[in-house]
């Protein structure tokens, strides 16, 4: 974790590095860097979420490539890694019952959507998540994009609250 003061004084490589398990995609960790100096946390966070406004398929698309399944150990010793498992920690530690239907449902999801389910996990139990991925089974897929793209704002605003403060 850095201190906004720090994150403000870093080259613009640390800088980016520092929010690179944020989301998967360097052009929104660019421009964040480029508006530095931030006067405030409230300034960062308030940028950071501007800038996903503009995000569409494409983005979503890119980002899903770092993002592991839900209920799937994330591999690997990667920031991005290391986020996920931190938030998925409430669907490791369920019940076998729970994460076997969050696996179908998953599975239902990837041969409706043709991409990875994307939730905010952290904060939500398995039971809320399960709920979710069958509601969204239910939407066409232009409504997923945009429920899905909201998803990727959460966690990715979620993640640098946590990473700078």
């Amino acid at each position: 974790m850095l201190s906004l003061k720090q994150f403000n004084n870093s080259d613009n490589d640390a800088a980016q590095q520092a929010i690179a398990h944020c989301v998967a995609l360097a052009n929104w960790q660019q421009q964040l860097v480029a508006h530095r100096p931030f006067c405030d946390s409230a300034q960062l966070y308030s940028v950071a979420h501007e800038l996903t406004l503009g995000w569409g398929e494409d983005e979503l698309l890119l980002a899903l490539s770092a993002h592991p399944r839900i209920g799937e150990k994330p591999e690997g010793a990667t920031s991005e890694a290391q986020a996920s498992r931190r938030e998925q920690a409430a669907v490791q530690e369920s019940d076998y019952q729970s994460r076997e239907a969050i696996r179908v449902g998953n599975q239902r999801y990837e041969q409706r959507f043709h991409r990875v389910f994307l939730i905010r996990a952290k904060g939500r139990s398995p039971t809320d998540i399960l709920n979710a991925l069958t509601e969204r089974l239910c939407l066409s897929d232009a409504e997923d994009i945009e429920v899905s793209l909201e998803q990727l704002r959460e966690i990715t605003l979620l993640r640098l609250q946590e990473a700078i403060q």
